[in-house]
């Protein structure tokens, strides 16, 4: 058995695909299968080990943040490179949440996030969280001033 994310595009699989396998490491198209006109119509990907299918379906299935991927990052730099370029063409949301041009939401989350918000003393975790909450792009640095100042 196998667990794959399944993503329904209007038209743009292909050129998703090549974005999103260009922005995170270690990521790669794997098989594209082609309708007799010779466009797409199923891309399969792995970003960084994990499976991820596109089809072009057409219009009738828009994508909505009721899902989204999420990136865990080591570093501020990794944040804002994904985020400046996920959010081209797209739109930023609250608490690290994003939607690229094709209308996919995605989570772009420090990997130090949990610990902050799971710490032992509630005045920090608390803190965190407000400072999480006022943020788009998440700023690592304000976030764990949030927590040693609490």
């Amino acid at each position: 058995m196998s667990v794959n994310t399944f993503l329904w595009f209007d038209s743009a699989a292909e050129e998703a695909a090549t974005l999103y396998t260009t922005l995170v490491p270690n990521s790669r198209i794997t098989d594209v299968a082609r309708n007799s006109d010779g466009t797409a119509f199923i891309v399969a990907i792995e970003l960084d080990g994990h499976a991820v299918t596109l089809m072009n379906g057409g219009p009738g299935h828009p994508l909505t943040d009721a899902a989204s991927l999420q990136l865990i990052v080591e570093t501020q730099d990794e944040i804002d490179r994904l985020w400046d370029a996920l959010t081209d063409g797209g739109e930023p949301g609250p608490c690290g949440w994003l939607t690229d041009r094709y209308g996919l939401s995605w989570q772009v989350t420090p990997a130090v996030l949990p610990n902050l918000m799971s710490g032992d003393d509630p005045a920090k975790t608390i803190a965190v969280g407000t400072a999480l909450r006022s943020m788009s792009k998440l700023d690592i640095k304000t976030l764990q001033d949030a927590y040693d100042n609490a």
